[in-house]
């Protein structure tokens, strides 16, 4: 019996074994507390500074510019919450209409306790303009949080332009770079970025640990009161496992990143080509170009409500792929207003299916799904059509 094809990394990764190996000993007996100044405690803390240091050369910032958190969501949170608060006076907020819930959520409780925000419109690809942004800064607008990729449609945003644009106007520049961050080339230098949230479970590490990056001299209000822990900006016990799976899994993505983004993107195109011809229905949703590596978001037309069908389908088959983000159980519309935002009619803004490869697929993988992807199409478009003739009747 053939193994599980997984095929949904944009949801989560599995665990490396490197990666394992390397939480291994602090799942066990070096149990010590970094704070404290024993032998034991100071072992924890030496490795949680080892993988400050790995997680900040992923990114080509300085370690003492890297705060843990529990997650991608809670950096995304005390970056948005943070730095508003930090402000004098009154404070402007601008995102896109097509963020994550951690951004879109933070900036919704930002506006319901005074904070004015803007959201900036999307293009048919998903793209956030330079010039929409440009024409919305305000003299009090603070902080611009445009993510680096969207989870959804994979779309990449020109992040550099972005941020010169609000560097030149006085204004902090943060992105959400959990899906992007160890997938493609991170600089905060050369990017200008003020401030970058990751997760660990995206890249193949744990899930429960994530990091901000805060450039040197910016000022943020900490969301989190206590023991003063992550220079006063995320106070409690630092998860020492966690944290130095976080820094193994950023070593890694580091060191494999270039080679791995090529053998994902050759996949990536080499399904889509073979979908063209085996599933003419098909299409892209998203930008064809300025896209994550291993990131496919595809529609099927005529079928765009029965992609819960189909993703069920395949999951019989053997497949794991989603309909969409799986970080949205509380917000089940966020995937159809995305595409809305992008300009797609209420019909094509039903369902889409997304496709995420991974760290450890296979050649063979990508063949046997590019068999069983057109089977299960056919399969739900013959069930819808026989409902549909049954109604008729």
């Amino acid at each position: 019996m053939a193994s599980r094809i997984y095929f949904d990394h944009s949801a989560t990764t599995p665990l490396d074994p490197r990666v394992r190996a390397a939480m291994g000993p602090y799942l066990d007996g070096r149990y010590g507390n970094p704070s404290s100044l024993h032998q034991e405690g100071r072992e924890a803390r030496s490795a949680v500074e080892k993988a400050r240091a790995q997680v900040a050369a992923l990114l080509g910032a300085d370690p003492s510019e890297i705060i843990f958190t529990a997650s991608g969501t809670e950096a995304d949170n005390l970056a948005l919450l943070g730095a508003t608060r930090a402000a004098e006076g009154p404070t402007h907020l601008i995102t896109s209409t097509i963020e994550h819930p951690a951004v879109l959520e933070t900036c919704r409780f930002l506006e319901r306790t005074g904070t004015k925000v803007t959201y900036l419109p999307v293009d048919g690809e998903g793209l956030v303009h330079p010039r929409s942004l440009r024409s919305s800064l305000r003299a009090e607008t603070r902080l611009v949080s445009i993510m680096a990729a969207n989870n959804v449609v994979g779309t990449l945003q020109p992040i550099a332009e972005l941020s010169q644009i609000a560097k030149d106007h006085g204004a902090l520049f943060h992105t959400d770079a959990v899906q992007a961050a160890g997938k493609i080339p991170l600089d905060v230098n050369q990017l200008g970025l003020d401030l970058l949230s990751l997760s660990a479970h995206k890249l193949h590490g744990p899930k429960g640990v994530g990091a901000l990056y805060v450039r040197r001299g910016i000022t943020l209000d900490p969301i989190i009161f206590g023991g003063g822990q992550e220079r006063g900006l995320r106070s409690a016990t630092e998860n020492v496992a966690g944290i130095v799976g976080l820094g193994a899994a950023a070593a890694l993505a580091r060191e494999a990143l270039v080679t791995e983004a090529a053998r994902l993107a050759a996949w990536r195109e080499h399904i889509l080509r073979s979908l063209r011809e085996s599933v003419p229905d098909a299409y892209l949703i998203g930008h064809a170009i300025q896209r994550l590596p291993g990131h496919l978001c595809l529609g099927f037309a005529g079928q765009e409500g029965e992609m819960l069908k189909l993703v069920l389908a395949l999951d019989e088959a053997g497949v794991a792929v989603s309909s969409g983000s799986a970080c949205s159980s509380g917000h089940k519309g966020d995937t159809e207003k995305i595409l809305e935002f992008m300009g797609f009619d209420k019909q094509r803004a039903r369902g889409l299916l997304r496709v995420t490869l991974g760290r450890f697929n296979t050649q063979d993988e990508v063949e046997r799904f590019l068999q069983i992807l057109p089977q299960t199409v056919a399969s739900v478009k013959a069930a819808q059509n026989e409902v549909s003739y049954a109604f008729w009747d």
